[in-house]
């Protein structure tokens, strides 16, 4: 099952994304992290990641596939955060998929408002050395601003900035709407409140993808 895990910054879609993957033993592919690679090697695409702004569709799509078929001895089983955000990439994804015989089976849309998504990043903090990820309010590390897993220090990202949040947020809702709605028209949208505790959407994005597991066995 190839599921696609959408969300805006801050909707917690990376920590549910890690819970999902972990439950049903899913190959983890994150944007996020795909860019930030990227970044280190490209000033040009650092400068884009740096400023809250998207790399252009079509460059991330050739840079998501080339990552596919470097990592993947197959394409099933695969949870896909943050990717696609645009119509022309689901269906050069979905292209790519059937082409290996496979396809993308359901697309789950985490939903928050921007002053939840504002208020959270506030609080979220990154290892410097290994990249785990830590929330002030809800998944603190043990010692205050040292990673639990490495012992590095913690630091936020200039992406995860309040301004740099905001424009984010703007930027996802414009851009990812037309997909959305095409998605909704395929009949393969689910959406989910994220405005809750970790636990009660693990729980609801848990049931959806059993779910969803049954139907493509039908």
């Amino acid at each position: 099952m190839n599921i696609v895990l959408l969300g805006s910054p801050a909707s917690g879609k990376g920590t549910q994304a890690e819970i999902l993957c972990q439950k049903f033993d899913l190959f983890h592919l994150s944007t996020g992290d795909v860019a930030r690679n990227l970044a280190e090697t490209d000033p040009r695409i650092k400068e884009i990641v740096t400023s809250g702004k998207l790399i252009p569709p079509e460059e991330m799509t050739m840079h998501v596939l080339d990552f596919l078929e470097k990592q993947k001895t197959d394409l099933k089983d695969i949870l896909f955060e943050g990717f696609p955000r645009f119509v022309s990439q689901y269906e050069a994804l979905d292209n790519f998929l059937k082409s290996k015989g496979d396809d993308l089976d359901i697309v789950i849309s985490l939903e928050v408002p921007m002053e939840v998504a504002v208020k959270r990043i506030s609080s979220r903090w990154m290892c410097s050395k290994c990249g785990e990820i830590y929330n002030t309010e809800t998944k603190p590390s043990e010692k205050s601003g040292i990673c639990d897993k490495c012992g590095s220090p913690l630091i936020q990202r200039e992406d995860d900035k309040p301004d740099s949040v905001k424009t984010r947020f703007d930027y996802y809702v414009k851009n990812t709407k037309e997909l959305i709605d095409y998605v909704d028209g395929k009949g393969k949208l689910t959406r989910v409140n994220g405005d809750r505790s970790i636990d009660e959407i693990a729980k609801d994005l848990e049931n959806i993808v059993r779910e969803a597991s049954k139907n493509d066995h039908n």
